[in-house]
């Protein structure tokens, strides 16, 4: 029980880098959620027993270690006395990309010990990017020192990669690994710069199981009813509060064109949260907390994702899955399947009530949102499986709770506008000043 509050807040996410505080409060609400269903649990069999001293204690006892050994354990991880060793082959454009994580948060697996140059160009653009240190030969640099990786980052441009001495290396038990499955891994998204069609079509995508097809059916029509049934109350609530607000005349739902699986259009259900017909000049991007057309009840629940409760009629339906891309509307998906290469790869699954996208990325209000969130939806559809949609329902309950998911500021963290997220993300490591901030806006 007390991993699965955990996880439904927050927790267990590898790039997370939470305040004190936050820890203790998250810690403590997971605790309490916990001990709460325990006691139900015994109240429900009561062949069990368990003394009231006990439980306290052991909530106390749960709470006070859990915040102090993460807080002990993330630090560890940042030192890092047990990163991966990595040797990257290449030291380009490709490799840049390695050289772009500078958070700690993304490099508590791994440490760089140096790139290897194919070529002078590289050599050139290592010089001028401060790569360090550059490394001439794979085999003195594995000879001199202890390496657990290597990963291929080499430019198109440069010279034939050293086959021969990657091949030596491999049977010598060293993990090879290319650049597009390296970033993969450790963001937790694809990197839309380096990969190639290729890459994406040889894939090893998990949705293409028809068994994942129908466990994940199941699934969504098991946990849809669930779902209606434990917030039918909340649902009674927001219908009253929408219909006070606007009159009783005013509809309380909200139905708009959206695209699915395969590119098929269908209508979503929403509760309305904004002032009737704001869509009427056409479609635009929705900002999130400034926006003018939001009314007081639909920014509350907006912020607790209310609003997104008549999906689940979608889900049951199928025109939607709980877990999936976020459906967009058939002129913002036509602009950005011609902006942004890939972007039609998001619709050979079926949309979703939440995503990956939505746990590790904000609000999207530009098509620079827009590109960010497919690499989310990328990985997902990528990695998909009935584990990982679970875990990301899980984890979604953090939304509901707190209002947003961990974001990389953690909680009020300041809203950036598209031009400067970009620089504020790359240099958000503690005590580092970001491109026209200062320390305290990085941190």
């Amino acid at each position: 029980l007390l991993m699965l509050c955990m996880a439904s807040m927050g927790m267990y996410r590898a790039r997370q880098r939470p305040r004190s505080l936050e820890t203790l409060l998250r810690v403590v609400l997971a605790v309490a959620v916990a001990s709460t269903a325990f006691v139900l649990f015994i109240f429900i069999f009561p062949g069990l027993s368990a003394g009231r001293g006990v439980v306290a204690l052991s909530m106390m006892l749960a709470a006070g270690g859990l915040t102090v050994g993460r807080l002990v354990m993330l630090r560890f991880l940042d030192w890092g006395p047990g990163k991966r060793r990595v040797l990257v082959v290449g030291s380009g454009e490709m490799a840049s990309s390695i050289g772009m994580l500078r958070r700690r948060s993304d490099r508590r697996r791994f440490q760089v010990v140096g790139y290897v140059p194919m070529d002078e160009a590289e050599r050139r653009f290592a010089e001028q990017a401060g790569y360090a240190p550059l490394i001439d030969d794979i085999g003195s640099a594995i000879d001199n020192q202890v390496i657990d990786e290597i990963v291929v980052a080499v430019d198109r441009a440069a010279d034939a990669l050293p086959t021969r001495e990657l091949l030596r290396q491999k049977t010598r038990g060293i993990r090879i690994t290319d650049v597009v499955e390296f970033l993969e891994y450790e963001t937790g998204k694809i990197d839309l710069d380096v990969m190639e069609p290729q890459w994406l079509i040889f894939a090893d995508s998990g949705h293409t199981s028809p068994l994942y097809r129908v466990g994940k059916r199941a699934l969504d029509v098991v946990a849809s009813l669930a779902i209606m049934l434990v917030t039918l109350p909340l649902t009674v609530f927001v219908y009253v509060a929408i219909k006070v607000e606007g009159g009783w005349s005013s509809p309380a739902f909200f139905t708009q064109p959206r695209v699915g699986r395969l590119g098929r259009p269908f209508e979503l259900y929403k509760f309305r949260s904004m002032v009737v017909n704001a869509d009427s000049s056409g479609a635009q991007w929705s900002s999130r907390g400034s926006d003018a057309r939001v009314t007081s009840v639909g920014r509350l629940i907006r912020r607790f994702r209310a609003d997104e409760l008549p999906q689940l009629v979608n889900v049951l339906r199928g025109d939607m899955s709980l877990v999936g891309p976020r459906p967009e509307q058939p002129s913002f998906v036509e602009s950005l399947a011609q902006a942004i290469p890939f972007y039609d790869y998001r619709h050979s699954v079926r949309p979703g009530l939440t995503g990956w996208a939505q746990l590790n990325f904000p609000y999207g209000e530009s098509e620079e949102d827009a590109r960010t969130k497919l690499k989310y939806d990328l990985y997902y559809i990528n990695n998909a499986s009935l584990l990982l949609d679970v875990s990301i329902l899980l984890q979604t309950m953090e939304v509901v709770v707190w209002g947003h998911a961990m974001s990389m500021t953690g909680p009020g963290g300041p809203r950036l506008d598209p031009a400067k997220r970009r620089d504020h993300q790359l240099f958000q490591e503690e005590g580092v000043a970001a491109p026209g901030g200062d320390k305290r806006d990085a941190a």
